[in-house]
């Protein structure tokens, strides 16, 4: 229809016509983008213009004359306007406040109502004065609210600490507390404004309910935490108590309101430190607390569960430490509050240490992988402020004050009921003195002690006072497992701070009608778990444990600390019975406690008391307190049922012998431990039978190389086969065999002769002590292959106690506890065996520990020299222990490192490699049976008079004669009649190589002892030969 041309004159004039509407479109919307940005712009100018004429005013009222607030200083104007024109300027200026722009505005504007409050002009210009005025008294009140609340919330976040804010943070504070009471203003000191107290306090106390509820607690909970989480504290006096004013006002307002009340235990008394800095910086402060009774209404309100439950809700575990501290701290300050309310403070403990670190399930404590160490409570599975570890030292001496003598006094002493008419508290200036109350603390620990529990007054366990004590020992228990880097602390106070074991003692010996042990059996057999009266004996066992540990053996033996020597018998025979009858009625508990299941409490029971008794057993085997051993047997059951479970291998019978195997005669041991020697040799095919001859081994060794050719020969030799037969070759001086007659006492002779040997001090693989006791040499390794010939001389004596042949080898007390590794034992303290070593050294050492003056006037360090072959070498017993010296302060440290580095550290690698040999030989479970004199006895006889009856009964004859042949009478006519006693063990080392009978008798003599008749030829005269 159209021609091509004339369709693109068409296509062309659509486009144009196009392009022309989009042109004009455009056009429009600029020319509203343009309206709309101008309408912007007039708005921001007349905005801007509208908050200058605001500010104009408020700057007009404050002479403030800086640029957009942040170059005005923080001086005021001089002239104080009416209140009213203060109001609107203020009403205005408050309309267009922004934070960031208008704080120089802001200061100023609290600098000039507090001036205006304090003018002394015309009550027109008092701030105050707007609460006379009915048409502007609402409006102003909330200006008032409004002005405070913006005040809160930059106090929030200042710090305390800083140049820079403290002025603030004062000048905020000072305008709440001045608003908050009527004490400052000048309105009510006009003549006739006694009318209007009432009505302003009111207005007070609406000002107070809008701050709380607009988070003041909050506030001062985060000023305070600026403030005294750290190293020192961050405010001066004038803000710690402006602070605290606040903090006590409203509580005091609201007649301690339950709800406030909980806002101030969970914001305030959280707060680090508090009371403590409260008593340096502010202590008129603490008056207060005391003349307001808080702590009895933090206590009683704690005791509430719902309101127990409401404060745990708001706290983390930091903050309820830091609270324990404070009603610590304030307990201490008022003993009386607290001896009247003992039930509620235990509760009131328990509740906050539960809380700083829940239990799981099975009692344990929670431990997560993301866990963290934490200075008070270890390993910790809560996120943990930073800033609270600067300041934890204040919270560990708060926590301090629980174990101190004042509160102990309060909550122990007053209950047990107990204290002696010359046992009187110590003053008030000598009850934290630590230093110089040792002498009178064993004096008065004496008289305490002095035949405990000769009397019986028959104490009902539903008593209050029984009531009272498991209540605080639960206490005491719960702070010893949730307290964990305090625990020594803890036991050092509960053990020092007062005479609480003999006390305890009495206590738990008075229980029942029959005395304290049937109650305690009673209530085993019931369950440990729902007993408190357990929590008083483990904590019992715990401090005595720790304090027996420590205290040296004048103290223990002479000054009888912590207990009449009387009593220590009582002490392990209860505990003797007791730990029996939990093993032999529960094994399967007991069992599941030694790996580390079962139940929390029954655990803590058994360890307790297993611990202190295996302790006092440790220190009579080492020196006596009791006249016999006898009271270290359970006397109600009878051997023979014992004997019986022992044979049949019982799990009862067998972790008696791991736990308490003293209870056993020693004799039984015995005889068990050469029947488990026996089964062992049967086992490896070690025994002669009719039908099979075990493998021996032979060696050979010259009489001039004894320990020489026998190390070559058998210290190569498997465990197995030196238990088997070994026999023995001499070979003389000329280089031929020597003939054995004694049935295979030449093994027993190569044995003596080669332990002889090494054992000599002269080869320098062992020293003697000045009671000529063995023990390693420290300067063996001067002898090539040191360790390998003590592994040697090990097996050697491990292989003599295996046979049962006795030898004369005299160890020092302290080596053969190492033998027996009681030296891994939690309690063992190295102090207490230093004597066996070097007595001197023991006496110096406890010069050191008793000495009263300034330890450091002795110039010691923690350092021990030794004279090795001429020259000096200096041993640092801690790193750097050269140049760290000696102080009051760690004096006890050093005691202990010395007397470790001489008995363990020294000889360390020689121990081990003696004891590898050993215990290679004899199973280190069948020697744990044994105390260290004990192990003595099964190496070298037993210290009884010989028996010449049981010779004589067990002496086998050969060649001729027989028991009643003429010769063997009178052989033991002259033992009997014409030797002395001493000459009799004379008599037994020649003929048995020791001078002290077998344990077990002759019977047991290895090999056994025998007469033979040797006929000489030449004049065929007989000759009597002995031997073994």
């Amino acid at each position: 229809m159209f021609s091509k041309s004339e369709a693109s004159k068409k296509n062309d004039l659509l486009d144009k016509a196009k392009a022309a509407r989009e042109e004009r479109a455009f056009m429009r919307q600029k020319e509203v983008a343009i309206i709309k940005i101008q309408a912007l712009v007039r708005g921001f100018l007349s905005r801007r213009r509208f908050t200058k004429s605001l500010l104009d005013d408020v700057d007009k009222l404050l002479d403030y004359h800086g640029d957009d607030g942040k170059s005005a200083g923080n001086t005021i104007n001089s002239q104080l306007y009416p209140a009213v024109d203060a109001f609107h300027a203020i009403k205005r200026f408050l309309y267009v406040y922004q934070e960031g722009r208008d704080i120089q505005r802001f200061e100023l504007l609290c600098r000039y109502i507090l001036k205006s409050m304090e003018s002394q002009k015309e009550a027109k210009v008092w701030y105050v004065s707007l609460a006379l005025n009915k048409d502007l008294v609402l409006p102003w009140l909330q200006q008032l609210k409004d002005i405070l609340t913006i005040c809160c919330k930059k106090l929030k976040v200042l710090k305390p600490d800083s140049p820079t804010d403290v002025k603030l943070v004062t000048l905020y504070l000072h305008m709440i507390v001045t608003f908050t009471d009527t004490a400052t203003w000048n309105l009510l000191k006009m003549p006739g404004a006694e009318a209007l107290t009432a009505s302003m306090k009111q207005l007070c106390a609406n000002i107070m309910g809008h701050l709380n509820a607009m988070g003041l607690y909050s506030m001062l909970q985060s000023l305070l935490v600026q403030g005294l989480a750290r190293k020192r504290p961050g405010f001066t006096h004038t803000t710690l108590s402006a602070v605290f004013t606040m903090a006590l006002r409203p509580l005091v307002a609201s007649n301690f309101s339950c709800n406030l009340l909980l806002m101030f235990v969970s914001h305030i008394l959280t707060a680090p430190a508090l009371i403590q800095h409260l008593s340096s910086i502010a202590p008129e402060y603490v008056t207060s607390l005391k003349n307001h009774r808080i702590l009895e209404r933090c206590l009683t309100f704690l005791s509430d569960h719902q309101n127990k439950t409401a404060v745990l809700k708001i706290i983390e575990p930091n903050s309820a430490l830091c609270l324990l501290g404070n009603l610590a701290q304030l307990s201490h300050l008022e003993p009386e509050i607290l001896s009247a309310n003992v039930s509620k403070f235990c509760n009131s403990v328990n509740t906050l240490l539960g809380h700083c670190c829940p239990a799981s399930d099975d009692g344990k404590k929670k431990k997560c992988n993301a866990a963290q160490w934490h200075p008070i409570l270890g390993w910790f599975n809560y996120s943990i402020d930073p800033r609270y570890h600067d300041c934890m030292s204040y919270v560990v001496q708060q926590l301090a004050l629980l174990w101190n003598q004042v509160i102990l006094n309060a909550v122990f002493i007053s209950t047990l009921k107990t204290l002696q008419p010359d046992d009187k508290p110590q003053s008030s200036n000598d009850k934290d003195n630590t230093g110089s109350k040792g002498s009178n603390f064993l004096r008065r620990l004496q008289r305490s002690t002095a035949k405990l529990g000769s009397q019986r007054s028959g104490k009902s366990l539903s008593s209050s006072d029984v009531l009272a004590v498991c209540r605080v020992c639960e206490m005491y228990q719960m702070s010893l497992a949730t307290l964990s880097e305090l625990r020594r602390d803890i036991l050092t106070g509960l053990s020092y701070r007062d005479i609480l074991l003999p006390r305890l003692w009495r206590f738990i010996a008075e229980l029942g009608s029959h005395g304290g042990l049937k109650v305690f059996l009673e209530y085993l057999n019931a369950g440990v778990e729902s007993q408190p009266i357990f929590s008083v004996l483990v904590l019992f066992c715990d401090v005595a444990g720790y304090l027996i540990a420590i205290v040296d053996d004048v103290e223990f033996y002479e000054n009888q600390v912590p207990f009449h020597s009387e009593d220590l018998i009582g002490v392990t025979s209860f505990l003797n019975s007791f730990v029996f009858k939990m093993i032999w009625d529960r094994p399967n508990e007991i069992q599941a406690c030694r790996i580390g299941e079962g139940k929390l409490k029954y655990k803590d029971l058994f360890n307790s008391t297993h611990n202190l008794l295996m302790l006092l057993y440790d220190r009579d085997c080492r020196r006596p307190f009791g006249g016999t051993t006898n009271h270290w047997l359970v006397k109600d059951v009878k051997l023979s049922s014992l004997r019986g479970e022992l044979e049949k291998g019982s799990k009862r019978s067998h972790l008696i012998l791991q736990l308490i195997p003293h209870v056993i005669p020693h004799k039984e041991r015995v005889v068990l431990f050469r029947r488990k020697v026996q089964e062992e040799k049967r086992s490896l095919g070690l025994t002669e039978s009719a039908l099979f001859s075990p493998h021996s081994t032979l060696i050979s060794v010259h009489r001039s190389r004894l320990v020489e050719d026998g190390y070559q020969q058998l210290a190569s030799l498997s465990a197995n086969t030196l238990k088997g037969l070994i026999r023995v070759k001499f070979i003389n001086e000329q280089g031929l065999d020597e003939a054995g007659i004694d049935q295979d006492g030449v093994f027993k002779e190569f044995l003596e002769e080669t332990i002889s040997t090494v054992f000599n001090p002269s080869l320098n693989l062992f020293k003697t002590t000045s009671e000529q006791r063995l023990y390693p040499s420290s300067t063996s390794f001067i002898t090539e292959n040191h360790l390998h010939l003590f592994e040697f001389v090990g097996k050697m004596l491990g292989k003599a106690v295996y046979e049962g042949i006795v030898v004369e080898v005299p160890f020092a007390s302290f080596f053969l506890s190492q033998m027996l590794d009681r030296q891994n034992n939690q309690l063992y303290s190295p102090i207490d065996e230093l004597p066996s070593l070097d007595a001197e050294l023991y006496k110096n050492l406890t010069y050191v520990k008793h000495y009263e003056g300034d330890i450091s006037d002795l110039d010691l360090v923690f350092s021990y020299d030794e004279d090795i072959m001429g020259k000096v070498v200096t041993h640092e017993l801690v790193p750097g222990g050269r140049a760290f010296g000696v102080t009051n302060e760690n004096k006890i440290k050093y005691i202990h490192l010395m007397a470790h580095f001489r008995m363990c550290a020294q000889i360390r690698e020689q121990t081990k490699a003696f004891k590898r040999g050993f215990l290679s030989i004899v199973n280190h479970e069948w020697l744990s049976w044994f105390s260290g004199p004990e192990l003595q006895r099964l190496i070298s006889g037993d210290n009884a008079a010989l028996d010449l009856s049981d010779l004589r009964k067990h002496t086998q004859y050969y060649g001729g004669f027989h028991n009643s042949h003429r010769v063997i009478n009178w052989l033991f006519d002259v033992l009997s009649n014409d030797f002395t006693a001493q000459e009799r063990a004379l008599f037994l080392k020649f003929v048995t190589s020791c001078s002290k009978p077998p344990l077990l008798g002759f019977a047991h003599l290895e090999p056994p002892f025998s007469i033979r008749c040797v006929e000489v030829s030449d004049d065929q005269v007989s000759v009597l030969h002995a031997g073994c």
